[in-house]
């Protein structure tokens, strides 16, 4: 049988992102083995150490943050299929680790090595949201199995986390059956590949087809302007105003998805249920909804659910018996589960994953990635203690956050539905830093970019909604925007 083009894409993406439920599980798996009692006994003493116990949770964070560094050189030099299989085998040696684990420091490798993996899996394969909601929902209810069948025993503890090794098998044995990046193909002179790549990706495998054709002579244009340019150094991150306006605001973008408090809530059942319904609802409607609108509303969704909790926490204690009270506390806590799910954490990966050209893609997005794993570690380090000094005033935190996370995204982030990605330089490059109320921050035709690749109406590196110019004038923009570079 014959695959269509988009049934074809969406199974590659689909076994890509098995690195999803990898990081999902590791997150959710570790809550139920830090009580089995078996667990406790045989990390010895220095588990009644809080911080020490609490490491055991946050270094997986500091090994994804670790592994986004080295991913950049290895996702250039190697491939992309190449530098999963290495992240699924350094992941691989740290669920070994902690499924062996005879002590604490066993415990600490195995998931510094897990994080590691994971954070290089995580900038390549597609982090599907989604996907990561079934890895969490899946450790949610091994481990609860465990504990209600194999209480008090090694395997209580040990087998859930031997199978958080089990996607990461077939991840590392068939990625190479998935077609490799047509854009890094291009940019080792493998154009006739590239074509190949993109023909059975969009065109039936048909290399001539205007849509390949087009395409392919897009990304000739953006890598003959890199070649003119020279290859990206970190430096140049910094420096080009450009590309600091993107790493800018796509690292603020990955830091304040935890200043939602999502780490501070730890969901278990039913609210594992609430996110993989709000992820599909994110899935279904992304492309008719734009990036910015979600990623809006669901900050100001989490905002007021905090107002709401704190209010409840502090007229109502934990410690008051009062049903109410806690019932809407729960249903708050639902509330700000599906509206993060559905609109702050899928986009908060995939905006920045979006704004960068092929040239500085890998440097960039390990950059911004980082935020996500160093804020997931300083929220984890610093709640306990916040809870302990200051309680309910905690949540007023996230609560402020929330709404300055909805302003910070209407004010400066340009929307980016149904573009290129070869036209991001130019998008970032006429779109003023204030983009509010400007034609910037509108959603344009999600079919418009495809069509204008079809027809051959585009111009290299250009703007999508200057179709609408004589082919002329676009060619004009298109040397003035080359000029002013």
């Amino acid at each position: 049988m014959v695959l269509s083009p988009k049934v074809y894409t969406w199974l590659c993406g689909l076994f890509a992102s098995l690195g999803s439920i990898i990081f999902g599980y590791d997150l959710g798996v570790i809550a139920g083995v830090l009580s089995a009692t078996d667990f406790i006994d045989t990390m010895g003493s220095r588990f009644n150490d809080p911080n020490l116990e609490g490491l055991i949770t946050s270094i997986l964070l500091l090994g994804c943050f670790a592994g986004m560094f080295p991913v950049a050189y290895f996702a250039d030099t190697l491939g992309r299929r190449n530098t999963i299989q290495i992240g699924a085998l350094v992941y691989m040696l740290g669920g070994a680790l902690q499924t062996g684990a005879r002590n604490m420091d066993m415990i600490w490798a195995g998931r510094f090595f897990a994080g590691f993996g994971i954070g290089i899996m995580a900038d390549l394969a597609p982090l599907y949201q989604f996907m990561l909601g079934i890895g969490a929902f899946a450790a949610s209810w091994i481990t609860y199995g465990t504990s209600a069948g194999l209480k008090g025993t090694q395997a209580e503890w040990r087998i859930p986390l031997g199978i958080q090794i089990i996607p990461a098998v077939p991840l590392f044995a068939f990625i190479l059956l998935l077609p490799e990046s047509p854009r890094w193909l291009a940019e080792k002179g493998r154009f006739d590949e590239a074509a190949k790549t993109l023909a059975k990706l969009h065109a039936h495998g048909n290399v001539n087809d205007p849509f390949v054709v087009s395409q392919m002579e897009d990304i000739k244009a953006e890598i003959q302007k890199a070649t003119e340019i020279g290859s990206v150094s970190w430096g140049e991150l910094l420096t080009d105003s450009s590309n600091l306006r993107r790493v800018s605001l796509g690292y603020i973008l990955q830091f304040s998805v935890q200043m939602t408090a999502t780490r501070v809530l730890l969901f278990q059942s039913i609210n594992s249920v609430i996110a993989l319904i709000g992820e599909a609802c994110c899935v279904l409607w992304v492309d008719n909804t734009g990036r910015r609108l979600p990623l809006i509303i669901g900050n100001v969704a989490s905002g007021l659910s905090f107002v709401v909790g704190s209010i409840l926490m502090a007229r109502w204690p934990g410690t008051v018996n009062n049903n109410a009270a806690h019932y809407i506390f729960i249903i708050t806590t639902w509330i700000f589960n599906f509206f993060f799910s559905a609109c702050i954490g899928p986009l908060s990966w995939a905006y920045p994953a979006e704004i960068y050209s092929t040239r500085t893609r890998a440097k960039a997005t390990a950059v911004t990635s980082s935020a996500s794993w160093i804020s997931n570690f300083f929220i984890a380090q610093v709640t306990p203690v916040a809870f302990s000094h200051i309680g309910w005033k905690y949540y007023l935190v996230f609560a402020i956050c929330g709404h300055t996370n909805a302003l910070f995204v209407w004010a400066f982030y340009p929307e980016t539905t149904g573009r290129r990605l070869e036209e991001m330089d130019a998008l970032f490059h006429d779109a003023p830093l204030f983009v509010a109320n400007t034609p910037y921050a509108n959603k344009q035709d999600r079919h418009l970019a495809e069509k204008e690749l079809r027809e051959g109406t585009f111009v290299p590196g250009d703007l999508s909604e200057r179709a609408g110019y004589t082919i002329d004038e676009e060619k004009d923009s298109y040397e003035r925007h080359e000029h002013m570079n």
